[in-house]
């Protein structure tokens, strides 16, 4: 079987790539396709990180769109085909009139959880403004939700299964802009991504606010690279885009903020 605890050697989500070890075990032993609950990106990242390690398994993830952030793991034997139409997800609609009673994404969330369900059988929710949301969710779930969900704050609700094709994805705003910087510290290149003084990046990168491919950063003087993704709790994320050294041996970084 899998090398357990060599995978699980300094995990942040040990919990949860627990559980994606014996998924991965029983699609070993079974030649099936498994799959996981939800994952948020820290679990998702850190998930594929230790499995890419290994050649006698394979995973895909799949939230029901590009972008999502929480998304399902389909994992099976190297030998067995594998695409994201295996991981089943499916997506409701949640209508009422919202005009006089703004809900946000944590209202439609609590409702949902108000139910009884737990959160790993959820995706991501999309908040559409007065006309309500829409979410993803395991397709098991689609029923009891139309039957359980009567109210989101003061608002009666209506939930309908609808189409992936119809979710009413936004594109992320997105800024691009370039900084010269002496190094490739964490801390100097956070604070120009997201416009912020250095001492200000350094307390809360000490603090825990701050991810680098969604794992927990606390050393201000990491060293980044392209294609690292930067992301700070309430403030968005940060790509670290192609890297160039100048003639006076500073580096000009491309980045691009995602809002």
């Amino acid at each position: 079987m899998l090398p357990r605890e060599d995978l699980l050697k300094g995990v942040e989500n040990r919990e949860t790539i627990v559980r994606v070890i014996d998924l991965a075990e029983q699609a070993i032993k079974t030649w099936e396709v498994v799959l996981t609950d939800f994952l948020s990106p820290p679990e998702l990242a850190e998930s594929q990180q230790i499995f890419s390690r290994l050649t006698d398994v394979q995973l895909i993830a799949w939230g029901g769109y590009p972008q999502a952030e929480r998304q399902r793991l389909a994992i099976a034997r190297a030998e067995v085909p594998l695409d994201s139409s295996q991981v089943a997800v499916a997506a409701v609609d949640i209508a009422g009139n919202f005009l006089f009673d703004t809900a946000t994404h944590r209202d439609f969330l609590g409702a949902m959880l108000g139910t009884g369900i737990v959160r790993e059988k959820t995706g991501d929710v999309i908040v559409l403004g007065e006309r309500g949301a829409q979410a993803i969710v395991v397709p098991e779930l689609v029923e009891f939700l139309a039957m359980n969900l009567k109210q989101v704050r003061s608002v009666p609700v209506k939930i309908q299964q609808i189409e992936l094709s119809e979710l009413k994805i936004k594109e992320p705003k997105k800024k691009e802009l370039t900084t010269v910087e002496a190094s490739l510290r964490l801390d100097a290149i956070a604070s120009a991504g997201f416009g912020m003084s250095r001492s200000k990046m350094v307390d809360l990168i000490e603090g825990g606010d701050v991810r680098v491919n969604w794992k927990e950063i606390s050393q201000s003087s990491t060293q980044v690279k392209t294609g690292d993704l930067i992301a700070i709790r309430g403030k968005g994320r940060l790509e670290v885009g192609e890297v160039a050294v100048t003639k006076k041996e500073r580096y000009r970084v491309q980045l691009t903020r995602y809002m």
